[in-house]
């Protein structure tokens, strides 16, 4: 049985990033910058970056707290 990613896998393995950008309908820059963080990292997950967060506000709060009283937390 075959999941959605090995379908995917199969359909794309051995073509060139032209075809596979054009195959899944997204930019190339899109598909060669994937290709090398995998190649780079070993992984396309977002990776932590330096950087205080941004603070919150006022109105980010109270949508919060009530996003707590709606899903019961």
């Amino acid at each position: 049985m075959q999941t959605a990613s090995t379908d995917i896998y199969e359909r794309l393995c051995n073509k060139s990033i032209q075809e596979m950008s054009l195959l899944l309908n997204i930019p190339l820059s899109t598909v060669s910058g994937i290709i090398t963080k995998w190649k780079q990292l070993g992984t396309t997950e977002t990776q932590p970056q330096s950087g205080k967060p941004r603070k919150i506000t006022e109105r980010g709060q109270r949508m919060l707290k009530r996003t707590e009283v709606t899903i019961g937390l």
